[in-house]
């Protein structure tokens, strides 16, 4: 199987939970220049009032400058791998059945298909984590 398999930083932000929230830190992201292939928001139960939105990638110093006014930073702890190719069934279970036959724990996992591909963001423990999961895909 052919894939691209690569390592992304994923920025995270706290976004107010009422309308505009969200809206309001894309819009900077965008009046930036900032081309997004990975946006997730969603509430945080432990925060009343607050939600995270996470997205990728964030590219050059003015998008970057951008980011950081509006509350995003890359995440210390989330170390995610892209995976793209050529879509097939059960081709998000044959990746998690590689990456758990090489003792890789997933924390999370983002898919969809577009047309006759795919795109993964898969969430790992540990920088030492994503290396092995790009090597085993890889070899894929």
């Amino acid at each position: 199987m052919e894939l691209t398999v690569e390592q992304v930083d994923v920025w995270a932000a706290t976004i107010d939970d009422q309308p505009g929230g969200l809206a309001q830190v894309l819009n900077a992201l965008r009046d930036a220049g900032a081309d997004l292939q990975f946006v997730v928001a969603r509430r945080t139960p432990e925060a009343a009032g607050k939600g995270v939105v996470f997205v990728a990638p964030l590219q050059g110093e003015g998008e970057i400058r951008a980011a950081t006014q509006v509350g995003f930073s890359v995440t210390p702890s989330l170390h995610s791998v892209r995976v793209m190719g050529l879509d097939q069934l059960g081709i998000v279970a044959q990746l998690a059945q590689m990456l758990a036959d090489g003792g890789i724990n997933l924390r999370g996992v983002s898919a969809a298909v577009l047309g006759t591909q795919f795109i993964a963001y898969l969430a790992v423990d540990s920088l030492d984590d994503a290396e092995k999961a790009i090597d085993i895909l890889q070899r894929a």
